[in-house]
């Protein structure tokens, strides 16, 4: 089961601060959702341990995440893939994009796709949409916050 998200975040900093912390492990941990490790394998490669709970399935995932498409300072694609053994797999990346809007603020779009299968596929199509898009909203605006030294509940007021 696919699904696209979209969205855009203003982020008041300039573009090559965003991209600094879009490339680095700690800034990334701190702000995917349910990330208890985070693991570098190679510049552009990473092991990941996610907890993440998708309406009555709790489950822990091992995956990678890769980054590729990489065009500094302006976009590069995020893809993960994670396997949460009985509770099924997910997979799922987002093109992030970068611009610049004035010289200290950054516009940064993305376009996340989704999928996952198994136990958690049979939850629903409308439950896994609404998560999903929770946790990519959650995942921008603690990153938004983190490289703002803002608070997230601040930045989501705002």
């Amino acid at each position: 089961m696919a699904m696209v998200i979209e969205g855009e975040e203003r982020i008041e900093a300039p573009v090559d601060t965003v991209w600094q912390a879009l490339n680095d492990t700690e800034v990334l941990k701190d702000c995917i959702p349910g990330c208890q490790e985070l693991t570098k394998t190679s510049d552009t490669e990473f092991e990941a341990v996610v907890t993440l709970k998708i309406g009555p399935i709790k489950a822990k995932f091992n995956g990678a995440v890769e980054l590729t498409n990489l065009n500094p300072p302006h976009s590069y694609t995020i893809t993960g893939e994670g396997k949460g053994g009985v509770a099924g797999f997910a997979k799922g990346g987002a093109d992030v994009s970068l611009k610049e809007d004035g010289p200290d603020a950054t516009i940064l779009s993305y376009s996340a796709k989704a999928d996952v299968g198994g136990k958690m596929a049979q939850l629903g199509s409308r439950l896994i949409q609404s998560t999903s898009k929770k946790l990519a909203g959650q995942f921008f605006s603690d990153f938004n916050a983190r490289v703002t030294g803002g608070d997230a509940e601040e930045a989501a007021a705002s």
